[in-house]
């Protein structure tokens, strides 16, 4: 059975959490108020994840994580309100090696902790599973070349769009991604290893409204890329990333002789929104072979349906291999799907964007020049 510690500082949200766990089959062996009672405590017995606050007093989430980072890693769900500080004070400690988090409304609290349906539990449970030594961090996975995914099978699914013949005319790639837990720390190595000459990257990351703005900022303000939270209309720019808003689908449209993005309400998919499924599915109707998927860690399936609908309309496509992956969960389903070409070490997808980006598409002598 997963054991877990919470720490809040927040008496009566301590307890929520804890009938909420139990409910739900996890263990609960503890709680403590801040950090430095719940390291005092957990000398005695250990737990598998830690359910943990942002803003506490003595030591916040983000020094905690990072404290637990380097002297015992241990997996770590941020359980935060939804504000401005604690959006970006999350991403900072999902930075530091915390795999995944939960929001809590700032009104209706206990409520929502005691609704099976918020997703803690899922998440707890996720988190046991997270292979610690694949956060970048502590990364001791050696580099491996692109690899082929063999004989991995599957059909397209019945609601699969037929694949267009989308984008004869030209040459401009795009580059959809999926991703989910781990996701934060991940998607830096590689968008670190690409410069502006990448082609537009369209990305989903499973994130409620409210984070993607901060998610976004902190890679812009840190990366050589322009990093975006993406808006209705948006173009898909060399160099650009467009990341999907928490709470609403992305896809991609055609104008013109250009992509751009529409923004959109809809129902969950695969039990997410924004849906890595809609995204790819709408990439192989729009772009076809001019595309490059690549489904990253995370729990789940998302992704896996829509990839396989880009390599169908001949996209070339990726996946994160195990070893590198903090959750080996929408890789291996993309390559059970049969929607995967190469399978890739997380140090090694900058390195294949950069390369796959420059193959030529089927029936040209030369491959396509990157515009700055």
């Amino acid at each position: 059975m997963t054991t877990a510690f919470v720490v809040d500082d927040s008496a009566v949200v301590r307890q929520v959490l804890t009938e909420t766990l139990t409910a739900g089959g996890i263990r609960v062996i503890g709680s403590a108020a801040d950090p430095l009672f719940a390291w005092q405590k957990m000398q005695s017995a250990w737990p598998d994840v830690i359910v943990l606050d942002v803003e506490m007093p003595r030591m916040d989430g983000i020094s905690f994580v990072r404290k637990l980072m380097a002297e015992r890693p241990t997996p770590v769900v941020m359980c935060s309100t939804l504000t401005e500080r604690g959006c970006e004070t999350t991403m900072q400690a999902l930075a530091a090696g915390a795999v995944a988090f939960v929001t809590k409304p700032k009104s209706g609290l206990k409520d929502f902790l005691a609704d099976r349906g918020n997703g803690l539990v899922d998440a707890v449970r996720g988190a046991a599973r997270a292979n610690l030594r694949a956060l970048p961090a502590h990364l001791r996975v050696p580099a491996t070349p692109a690899t082929s995914a063999g004989a991995a099978t599957g059909a397209a699914p019945p609601t699969a769009i037929a694949p267009a013949r989308a984008l004869a005319e030209t040459t401009d790639r795009v580059v959809a991604i999926g991703i989910s837990t781990g996701g934060v720390q991940s998607i830096e190595v590689v968008l670190r290893g690409l410069d502006r000459t990448c082609p537009g990257i369209v990305m989903v990351q499973h994130m409620p409204a409210g984070f993607t703005a901060s998610f976004a900022q902190r890679l812009n303000n840190t990366l050589p890329l322009e990093v975006m939270e993406a808006k209705d209309g948006d173009r898909v720019l060399n160099g650009r990333v467009l990341i999907a808003p928490g709470g609403r689908h992305m896809q991609l449209k055609r104008s013109g002789a250009q992509y751009v993005v529409e923004i959109k309400d809809g129902p969950l998919i695969n039990h997410h929104r924004p849906s890595a499924d809609v995204l790819m599915r709408s990439v192989a109707h729009c772009a076809g072979r001019n595309a490059i998927g690549l489904v990253m860690t995370g729990m789940g399936d998302d992704g896996a349906r829509g990839l396989k609908e880009m390599r169908d309309a001949g996209a070339i496509t990726g996946a994160q291999d195990e070893a590198s992956c903090v959750v080996y969960g929408m890789p291996a389903e993309a390559v059970k799907h049969g929607g995967v070409r190469d399978v890739v070490g997380l140090g090694e997808i900058a390195g294949w964007i950069r390369r796959t980006a420059v193959e030529p598409l089927p029936g040209m002598s030369s491959p396509p020049r990157p515009r700055v």
